[in-house]
């Protein structure tokens, strides 16, 4: 595999098999990434119900599995869990709005910590390959921080869509991408 090329293993052989389906999925992500980014209110309202709907789900789920806990401790930690993520859920759900403002502060706060954690690591890496990469990386979620927070909450309306299409539209190139270099052997 040194000349870059995929192998013939029955995961590669799946995968090329799958080619054709990996660039269709590739191009609709890329679609809905455009149109996430042309809609950004849209698709910001989109992400908090997304993130409601999680919650609540696994509100529920975690809330009836700690009742087959033992254990005084782990039962109310996991009763507890369970009533908070229903009632985060049920709150975007009801409040998308406000509750893509949480969200953006949120996500602000996580690009701080994994750009940290990316530099710090890619100062571990140095001087082997690819810390560099990894530097700009971090510097990159920093960057994106600090915009979302010297921007919030106006920008609130708008950050998660935005980011949502980002997302989509590397993915869906990433996609289309392993799927060229994946072409069925004639």
């Amino acid at each position: 595999m040194s000349d870059g090329s995929f192998g013939d293993g029955s995961f590669h052989g799946r995968l090329r098999a799958a080619s054709r389906k990996l660039f269709w999925i590739g191009l609709a992500m890329v679609v809905l990434g455009v149109a996430a980014f042309v809609f950004p209110f849209v698709s910001t309202i989109v992400v908090a119900l997304l993130v409601g709907w999680v919650l609540l789900i696994s509100g529920v789920i975690t809330l009836v599995h700690s009742f087959f806990i033992q254990g005084t401790g782990p039962f109310f930690g996991a009763l507890l869990l369970g009533l908070l993520s229903i009632a985060a859920g049920v709150f975007l759900l009801f409040n998308p709005s406000p509750g893509a403002t949480v969200l953006t502060i949120t996500v602000g706060v996580i690009f701080i910590f994994q750009g940290a954690f990316e530099i710090a690591f890619a100062f571990e890496m140095r001087p082997h390959t690819g810390w560099g990469g990894m530097l700009f990386s971090g510097i990159a979620s920093i960057m994106l921080a600090v915009l979302i927070m010297a921007g919030w909450p106006r920008i609130s309306a708008v950050a998660l869509g935005i980011l949502l299409g980002a997302n989509l539209i590397s993915t869906g190139f990433g996609y289309i991408f392993v799927s060229s270099a994946l072409k069925p052997q004639a």
